[in-house]
């Protein structure tokens, strides 16, 4: 039977000459500082740099408490109070997004980009119907009249492949996989160029994961969507994303075309994220990564994997690495490289 997600998508956003040019996003040293109770500052993620073509996917990888999310969080203005962006730079389409007023940001987000955050499954509000939150996500940004309104709804349903009948059905009546189908509805609710996943298969079993990947990758190819996937699974990113970004410590560790970083990983914390993952043929042992990543506390000096790589030097403890070309169209911050 075919996943129901396969159906042709006819809407295409318009692109402007000139928007060609330019990626759609430019992520330039985003750099994000948290303050505790106690007043003192603590450093999250450091001089983040990336860029997405517009149709492209983007992999966010590396272990819990790396900066994954806090990234993605800073990117679409919603951090909390005891977090800022200290430095950098989030060019949408040319425009600073960091620049615009709380107000200005506000009336683009959701109509440029969009966000389905971790736990989303289970964010729908029980006592609303799901077509009601889905038309509250357009009405809200969009001054559409009911009739269109509706027409759209429905169209958000099938296009996630959930029957536009089930609108009027509660969360309680949707299995999990067909609640996070509902939230990517509701993401793209206002036609974003740009939609971001934040663990969009956490919790679901794997034949749902596997269906709500593919939603994913027919959606940025029939929508021309930019999509960044922030996720622990490694078999997410080789099978939906054409480029991934590798972060530890709240730094980037190494970026570039998945082909070339998975097999030809120029950084020792990808080889052993890698080796820990799963190998399908099973042609390798797993290895595990000895120690624990860093706490933002008590960053370590230099490069911030050094103290669980296995071939550091003395120049590793003490310099910090910058992020530089290494290999075919890679980046990495490493000494060793």
């Amino acid at each position: 039977m075919n996943d129901p997600a396969d159906a042709e998508v006819t809407h295409v956003p318009e692109r402007s000459p000139s928007s060609i040019l330019m990626p759609l996003l430019d992520v330039r040293n985003l750099t994000v500082d948290y303050t505790t109770p106690e007043g003192a500052r603590l450093r999250a993620i450091e001089d983040v740099s990336f860029t997405l073509e517009r149709g492209q996917a983007l992999g966010i990888v590396g272990e819990s408490g790396c900066g994954k999310t806090t990234a993605m969080m800073a990117l679409m203005r919603l951090l909390p109070a005891a977090g800022r962006v200290s430095g950098g730079q989030v060019l949408f389409d040319g425009d600073d997004m960091l620049e615009l007023t709380a107000a200005e940001f506000r009336r683009r987000r959701w109509l440029d980009m969009a966000m389905v955050f971790q736990g989303a499954m289970n964010a729908l509000n029980p006592v609303r119907t799901v077509g009601d939150q889905i038309r509250e996500a357009i009405v809200t940004h969009l001054a559409w009249p009911r009739d269109q309104v509706e027409r759209r709804v429905g169209e958000l349903l099938d296009l996630v492949g959930i029957p536009p009948w089930r609108a009027v059905q509660y969360p309680h009546q949707y299995s999990g996989g067909m609640r996070q189908r509902a939230m990517i509805a509701m993401a793209l609710a206002c036609k974003p160029q740009l939609l971001v996943a934040d663990e969009p298969t956490t919790a679901l079993d794997v034949m749902i994961q596997a269906q709500i990947i593919n939603l994913l990758d027919r959606l940025r190819r029939d929508l021309d969507l930019a999509l960044i996937i922030v996720t622990h699974d490694l078999g997410v990113v080789a099978e939906a994303c054409q480029q991934v970004l590798v972060m530890y410590g709240g730094q980037v560790a190494e970026y570039g075309p998945v082909e070339h970083v998975f097999t030809d990983p120029r950084h020792p914390y990808t080889e052993r994220l890698l080796r820990a993952f799963p190998d399908i043929g099973g042609g390798r042992e797993l290895q595990s990564i000895p120690g624990t990543p860093p706490r933002l506390s008590d960053l370590p000096s230099g490069c911030r994997f050094h103290p669980r790589c296995p071939l550091a030097v003395e120049r590793c403890r003490s310099e910090t690495p910058a992020l530089r070309p290494v290999g075919r169209d890679q980046m990495a911050a490493c000494h060793l490289a």
